[in-house]
């Protein structure tokens, strides 16, 4: 079982939007305000439809530089599984996107879910230190995967 808590190595920033006549402005992450092992080597956006979950799963070695600015909201689920960790058992839900947008910084072996409650197709911005599938897409995906596991404690809601 899992407890609602704090999970050690999670980092939330919220992020701020400068808004001027011409439209608005955010900044999604500065050099100089993220640690160098998890400046960003690639980047992506995906777009989920209103009402569907991505995830839960989790990466062995990458650390996930999530951006939800909108347009939706999405429901993001953390769970730390990691036996080493102080936070060990620890769950923790939250709310980003469009009415609030943030940062979700998520280290390896944390799982990660998140689904779109906005009302509308939304999308996630993602900025992680590792490259998929490795340097010309040669290596093993880095990822463990329990959407399909019916008997998995990691249930997104």
């Amino acid at each position: 079982m899992f407890n609602e808590g704090p999970i050690n190595g999670v980092k939330i920033v919220e992020l701020k939007k400068f808004t001027d006549s011409r439209g608005w402005l955010m900044e999604l992450f500065r050099h100089d305000e993220v640690d160098n092992e998890i400046l960003p080597v690639m980047g992506y956006i995906s777009m989920t439809q209103n009402g569907i979950a991505r995830g839960p799963h989790e990466h062995v070695a990458q650390t996930d530089y999530f951006c939800f600015t909108g347009p939706s909201s999405f429901k993001v689920f953390l769970w730390d599984k990691r036996p080493e960790s102080p936070t060990y058992k620890n769950k923790m839900t939250l709310i980003a996107g469009e009415d609030n947008p943030a940062t979700v910084i998520i280290p390896p072996r944390v799982v990660h879910a998140y689904k779109n409650i906005g009302g509308k197709d939304g999308m996630v911005l993602n900025y992680p230190n590792k490259l998929y599938m490795g340097p010309n897409k040669a290596e093993e995906v880095d990822e463990v995967r329990y959407e399909d596991d019916e008997n998995s404690e990691f249930k997104v809601g």
